[in-house]
């Protein structure tokens, strides 16, 4: 299980933020709890089972590099969880993305690429299916986004 603090400072470089905003963490789902991550996260929310190849086919959208592969995912201390394109540890690609519909682009870890998506999928699919879990489950991830260290280039994705 690998555990990964992020705190203000990380994100932002300022001391200050350290004493205001508590550090969240992404935990690595291990592969044999995979099974349970969609229903276990996402079961109460209406359609469901659409999530995950609803990611898939943002990420093809956005990265044309992208053809399908390994995804690790992640549960959030905040109760948030998400997915994001597998990397192994010898390789730190770079994802460009660009968003067509409000023509921004930008270049970062897979990690990143991954928050990006999943918060473009979560805001469609808790604006479709009006569930309160669903927009949760949007502002957890939001709050993990707002602290990485690559905030300004997810943010601009989505914008």
């Amino acid at each position: 299980m690998n555990t990964r603090p992020l705190s203000g400072v990380e994100a932002t470089g300022n001391t200050a933020d350290a004493q205001t905003v508590p550090a969240l963490q992404a935990t690595t789902v291990p592969d044999e709890q995979h099974a349970a991550f969609w229903p276990q996260h996402f079961g109460t929310v209406p359609q469901w089972v659409t999530l995950e190849p609803c990611i898939f086919g943002w990420m093809g959208r956005f990265c044309t590099e992208c053809s399908g592969g390994i995804w690790n995912l992640y549960t959030l201390s905040n109760g948030g969880a998400f997915i994001a394109p597998d990397t192994d540890e010898n390789n730190n690609k770079i994802w460009s993305l660009f968003n067509a519909i409000n023509g921004n682009g930008g270049e970062m870890s897979a990690e990143a690429a991954g928050i990006a998506v999943c918060l473009i999928v979560y805001s469609h699919h808790a604006c479709h299916t009006e569930c309160d879990t669903m927009t949760e489950h949007y502002y957890q991830l939001r709050d993990y986004a707002l602290m990485h260290a690559e905030c300004h280039t997810i943010m601009h994705i989505i914008d």
